[in-house]
């Protein structure tokens, strides 16, 4: 476990903002994750875990407490069954997915991040979902001080929701399972873009390899893929989620997908580029992308102060066009996090 006190948030994080962090610490295997997380909590100080930093709007004031960025690595297979620590990164698990021949992660490909927070935000990409394929994540809760085991319905994922998200801060993921087909080709294409990139009709299968190769290409173009020397990828991904309305709430001209029950999915991107934030769209050091709308980037020295300001621009425009709600993606922590109640701590033998 390392400690240091001169770190900022903008280092740890895709979009480049946040302040200072008063301690920064790393960890490497979920022993010492459960230690910080402990000596945090015991200590009364306020706790950010981080991952990659690719899903988060990190605040200018800084973390005024304990940042633990995860480092721990590792992925154990049995058969299809693949148990992932939570500092894997997840792109770098879906690439070993492919080259085992195990069918369900392939079109998630390019996707920053770590594997831990995949459950978090039931992240997903061209048809399909973590939901999909986890069969349990392996937690810290916070709450009761103890380790458990949450199954997918305890996970309670949504589209780009979970159980995990909606009570914020308090469990901190361990390992995460997953369940695969053994496969050469991938699961059913789900997603029309990806269908006439492959030369496939939906709903037929592709070999694993091509589906990724496929799915790199496309978000490549889209300056989705993280990439140091690319400052177009400077970016959290997509930074609004695909409004679901009521059939009746279509909007004329805009993609749409149906969503059950009566609902359907409209395409965010349509959306914010015909509100007038079209590709290249720039307000000072933030904006949308000059490859794809939906993403919106920072330029070295942006705050997150600007880029949520120009966010909510967006969203106001949409609003006022359409009739339609946008909703941000990546989460804005603020300097104020769940603090368990100190306590003592139950912990298993041996840890």
């Amino acid at each position: 476990m390392q400690v240091r006190r001169n770190a900022r948030l903008a280092e740890l994080t895709t979009l480049g903002v946040g302040g200072p962090i008063d301690r920064l610490v790393e960890v490497s295997d979920p022993d010492e994750l459960v230690a910080a997380v402990r000596d945090a909590d015991a200590a009364g100080r306020a706790l950010l875990v981080l991952g990659g930093g690719s899903n988060l709007i990190a605040p200018d004031a800084g973390w005024p407490g304990d940042v633990v960025v995860v480092r721990s690595r590792g992925v154990e297979r049995d058969g299809s069954r693949l148990v992932v620590q939570a500092g894997e990164p997840w792109d770098d698990l879906v690439a070993y997915s492919v080259e085992q021949r195990l069918a369900g992660m392939e079109a998630m490909s390019g996707i920053p991040g770590s594997t831990g927070a995949t459950p978090v935000q039931n992240v997903g990409a061209y048809g399909q979902e973590v939901g999909q394929v986890i069969t349990a994540v392996r937690v810290w809760d916070r709450v009761g001080s103890t380790e458990r085991v949450l199954t997918p319905a305890e996970c309670g994922f949504a589209y780009r929701d979970s159980r995990l998200k909606r009570e914020p801060g308090r469990f901190v993921v361990l390992t995460v399972s997953f369940e695969l087909e053994p496969s050469d080709l991938s699961r059913p294409v789900g997603y029309a873009e990806l269908a006439r990139t492959l030369g496939v009709e939906l709903g037929e299968r592709a070999p694993l390899a091509d589906v990724r190769a496929a799915v790199l290409e496309l978000r490549r173009g889209k300056g989705m893929v993280w990439d140091l020397a690319d400052p177009t990828s400077r970016s959290a991904g997509s930074f609004f989620t695909n409004p679901v309305v009521p059939v009746d709430r279509v909007v004329e001209g805009c993609p749409s997908w149906p969503a059950g029950d009566g609902m359907v999915k409209l395409s965010a991107a349509w959306l914010v580029q015909h509100a007038g934030f079209g590709r290249g769209t720039r307000h000072g050091r933030v904006g949308t992308s000059p490859r794809h709308s939906l993403a919106l980037t920072t330029e070295p020295g942006a705050t997150a102060e600007e880029l949520l300001a120009f966010s909510e621009k967006i969203i106001a425009a949409v609003q006022e066009r359409f009739g339609v709600t946008l909703e941000r993606e990546p989460t804005a922590i603020t300097p104020s996090p769940y603090r368990a109640t100190p306590r003592p701590a139950a912990v298993p033998d041996g840890r």
